[in-house]
């Protein structure tokens, strides 16, 4: 605020904006650094497009291996042949997409064997599922 000095006794009535335009900017910087940070940790998908609100034409399917051995198709338990059936049953209909889930003391070769039994099957598009880490953690090779 100003300050008049002299004989005049009015008022001043002007409003500074300066500091309300100066924290406004701030909050902005704020938003942006932390928006970027949000849509790095994010995973990146391609949706498909549809000018209708009809299903987009593919099917999923979670494929889980426990470390006591056990296979599971989308949280039920199963073997080859079921998930091979439920592949070409969806396949029919839609294009399919396979999620691969394997408990980290899971075998490698159990892993890979999974997987080429999704792409015999004809399934061109598959994932591994994994829970993301800050820091790439030592060699679990190198732990005695």
């Amino acid at each position: 605020m100003g300050v008049k000095f002299g004989g005049d006794d009015d008022l001043i009535a002007d409003i500074n904006i300066t500091p309300f335009v100066d924290i406004i900017l701030v909050v902005l910087i704020i938003f942006m650094v932390t928006a970027t940070k949000i849509a790095e940790s994010s995973i990146k998908v391609t949706l498909p497009d549809a000018a209708t609100g009809e299903p987009s034409g593919t099917t999923s399917l979670g494929i889980t291996l426990t470390k006591e051995g056990a296979l599971l198709l989308d949280g039920q338990p199963s073997d080859a042949d079921g998930i091979r059936r439920a592949i070409q049953t969806a396949k029919q209909n839609t294009e399919v997409i396979c999620l691969i889930a394997a408990d980290k003391e899971v075998s490698h070769g159990r892993v890979i064997w999974v997987m080429d039994l999704v792409k015999s099957e004809g399934v061109a598009k598959f994932a591994i599922n994994i829970d993301k880490a800050n820091l790439v953690g030592p060699d679990p090779a190198a732990i005695p």
